[in-house]
């Protein structure tokens, strides 16, 4: 499995990838339809965080079919089709299809796994102000500075100025419910903000499987740099894990993108194994 990635012969476009290409593109068709009537369809097939009131099961996998611009989409169908027709025609249709979609879902399980780690101890401080309404608690949240919003919105100034007027009229229970239901709002706001649409974590996951694969097969970075694919893959992932970090390139699901390697490379550590398990059994039958 070293260069050799012809084997048992080649198709350029194998049913997978072409199908694949094709349900990405008219999803992205409907969306721009859509557009023209009002429809979110990102809100509808994105993927939310899972307390959101906007989440549901389906879109663990619709996210994968959305795509932000025309850019967003050819470099990823550029992708699939670069590496995914490889591995398809290495594996076959029906391995490559379970690994597309595992490392697509796993990818934004680990994207929200650590998106997590902010959000739910912020949430927790909210909801404590939620649950036991005090000038006290919102002040805690103000001073922690958690509400991620532009401090010249219009919706920001008002919340903003209910509370300065709260803190010098504390008994006020109407300006106490003012400020409630602003918070209300805003945390129904901040956990529909977060979605994610893409490919990006299923190709990081093709990178890595083309990778393991051939891992000496020669890739060209911008087409005139060569490089063996198992360092463009170390590369990648390195960069990944650095830009998630240092939080550089924002709006880049970083974590995802380290999500899908990840499902990627322990999917086919474990079909390696049943491989080598079958092939020993079946040794030990003669």
């Amino acid at each position: 499995m070293g260069n050799d990635i012809r084997v048992g012969g080649f198709n350029i476009l194998p049913p997978v990838v072409k199908n694949l290409l094709i349900i990405n593109v008219l999803f992205f068709l409907a969306k721009i339809v859509g557009q023209k009537f009002g429809w979110d369809l990102d809100g509808w097939f994105g993927l939310h965080f899972f307390t959101a009131s906007a989440y549901h099961p389906w879109q663990l996998v619709t996210y994968m079919f959305m795509h932000g611009d025309f850019g967003h989409l050819f470099f990823n169908m550029f992708a699939l089709w670069m590496f995914g027709a490889t591995v398809e025609n290495y594996w076959g249709g029906k391995r490559f299809l379970i690994y597309y979609f595992v490392t697509g879902i796993g990818a934004a399980l680990v994207h929200y796994a650590v998106l997590a780690f902010t959000l739910v101890p912020e949430m927790a401080v909210i909801n404590q102000y939620l649950d036991a309404p005090s000038v006290e608690n919102l002040t805690n949240i103000f001073q922690n500075h958690l509400i991620h919003v532009n401090e010249k919105d219009v919706w920001y100034l008002a919340f903003h100025d209910a509370f300065r007027q709260l803190q010098l009229q504390p008994d006020n229970v109407d300006l106490l419910n003012q400020c409630t239901e602003f918070l209300m709002e805003y945390k129904e706001y901040y956990l529909n903000a977060h979605v994610i649409i893409g490919a990006s974590g299923a190709v990081f996951g093709l990178l890595l499987a083309f990778g393991m694969l051939f891992p000496n097969s020669q890739i060209y970075l911008y087409f005139l740099i060569p490089i063996k694919a198992k360092w463009f893959v170390i590369l990648y992932g390195a960069l990944e894990l650095f830009y998630g970090i240092t939080g550089t390139q924002e709006g880049v699901a970083h974590f995802a993108h380290l999500g899908g390697m990840l499902f990627g490379i322990l999917l086919i550590l474990l079909w390696r194994k049943q491989d080598r398990d079958r092939q020993f059994s079946q040794w030990e039958g003669y």
